[in-house]
């Protein structure tokens, strides 16, 4: 029975490669992460029998497990396994040869980004697994993408540059275990890569919401990557030892584009950023100036999550503009995204700033994604925190008439008391919330949250609504007090 992306499959009725699942699904198939899970070698008998059974049924060069994304990770998760006492039959290791020698000749050079990170990593680890003139190749070609990538792949404040902080855990756990394989094996690596980890792991802490998890922005969800206290006590068995907490104040994260304001018992994540790199955008949501909100360390304010990937009408309603708590104009996307992996015209951040001001942390930002629209609308967001009040302004220049729409979309926990025209009552688990809008009409819909793949979990969301002639203001404050 295998358990992917919560839906399961019996490989007895589906094979291994058969039309009953998704392409990603299929891919999880053939990771053969549970390798190396918790309490995997309670398994180990089921992993042997699964990987022979994986080498009579999928002939070299054929199907979705030879295409070079699942071949990388498997390459990775068989020899840890190796690595780690366990036994491979010698079919086993002649096909990881064959594994390797063939995503040599495949590297995802096309697509860049995550993906030739991850061929990268699986040339290191093969290379350093077997002896031989062709090894050696492999281990110089994946040190040699790695020596161009790392710079340009993580940021100088430490961020992965496709701007997912669930793509960013993936990524800072695969220079974690190349470190560590270099040092099993050891072999010098890079001085470079150790202050990339603290890097890493600094945007890392900076981007968790006080239950532990990350802040839902592009592609983002829990359950894909380790967790990051996991990611933490991994580095910290390789001596990189914990930063200190992520206090009250401003967090700018210069580089990547986000914000954190911390004051007290209220946390609040802003996305101010890029989409993602200009020519590798994929895993860009239309989310620009959207924030999340956690409180007494409970989230309230969330943004959409994903759930699924491919072309399908909920993978773009879950990168719309409106799956996230910003502002939408005339019910377009700020960036216009695309099948399941593209953006055309992208949001441009034209103004960001940041400080403190009679006890307030303030950021203001803008961008100009609706300048398509008739009248070349800008919107303006400000936010600012105060010790129990959070303030966010929002401001739309420009000319025309146009329907405005402000979106807070409600964690599942949170429940909503009461409504009216212009206020809500929420109550969490120990505290009470008064959201009050001013300049618009308060409206309450249901949606849905996505926290992991294959999860849809119903919620409600406040919209603040206008239709009108720009220039437009709208104010959102919301108070609370613990109860």
């Amino acid at each position: 029975m295998f358990l992917f992306l919560n839906e399961r499959g019996v490989l007895a009725e589906i094979g291994w490669d058969g039309p009953q699942r998704n392409k990603l699904w299929r891919y999880n198939q053939h990771y053969f992460d549970d390798l190396n899970a918790i309490n995997a070698s309670a398994r180990c008998d089921r992993h042997e029998a699964l990987l022979e059974d994986w080498l009579q049924s999928n002939a070299p060069t054929t199907g979705t497990g030879w295409e070079s994304y699942p071949t990388s990770l498997r390459i990775v998760n068989w020899i840890k396994w190796l690595q780690g006492g366990n036994r491979l039959s010698p079919g086993c290791v002649q096909s990881l040869a064959v594994q390797a020698r063939w995503l040599r000749r495949r590297l995802e050079v096309h697509l860049l980004g995550n993906h030739l990170m991850a061929n990268a990593k699986a040339m290191v680890f093969a290379g350093l697994l077997f002896k031989g003139n062709e090894p050696k190749e492999w281990l110089k070609k994946g040190l040699a993408i790695l020596e161009r990538e790392l710079p340009e792949q993580v940021l100088e404040d430490g961020g992965h540059f496709e701007l997912s902080p669930m793509y960013h855990q993936i990524a800072l756990e695969d220079v974690l275990d190349l470190i560590n394989l270099c040092r099993a094996y050891e072999r010098p690596y890079p001085n470079e890569w150790n202050g990339i980890i603290r890097q890493m792991l600094r945007w890392l802490k900076v981007m968790q919401h006080p239950d532990g998890g990350i802040a839902f922005f592009n592609d983002a969800a829990m359950g894909i990557a380790p967790e990051p206290s996991a990611i933490e006590t991994y580095a910290a068995r390789l001596d990189f030892g914990h930063d200190a907490p992520v206090g009250d104040g401003v967090t700018d994260l210069v580089s990547t584009g986000y914000f954190r304001l911390q004051q007290s018992a209220a946390v609040v994540y802003i996305d101010a950023a890029p989409v993602g790199p200009d020519y590798l955008p994929g895993h860009a949501h239309a989310d620009t100036l959207s924030c999340e909100f956690s409180l007494y360390g409970q989230r309230v304010l969330v943004n959409s999550g994903v759930s699924v990937y491919g072309c399908g009408e909920e993978r773009q309603r879950q990168r719309s503009t409106a799956a996230h708590n910003t502002l939408v104009i005339d019910g377009q996307n700020s960036s216009e995204v695309w099948a399941g992996f593209r953006v055309g015209r992208r949001a441009r951040i034209i103004e960001r700033q940041a400080g403190v001001e009679s006890g307030a942390l303030w950021v203001k930002s803008a961008h100009n994604g609706y300048r398509a629209l008739n009248g070349s609308p800008i919107h303006i967001r400000t936010w600012r925190l105060g010790q129990n009040e959070l303030e966010v302004i929002d401001e739309v220049e420009g000319r025309g008439f146009h329907r405005l729409d402000v979106v807070w979309r409600l964690h599942p926990d949170i429940t909503l008391l009461r409504v009216s025209a212009t206020e809500a009552e929420l109550r969490g688990q120990a505290f009470l919330v008064s959201l009050i809008c001013e300049g618009c009409t308060l409206n309450v819909e249901p949606t849905t949250w996505h926290p992991r793949f294959g999860t849809s979990v119903n919620t409600h969301q406040l919209v603040l609504r206008d239709a009108n002639e720009l220039p437009r203001r709208f104010i959102t404050r919301l108070t609370w007090s613990p109860r």
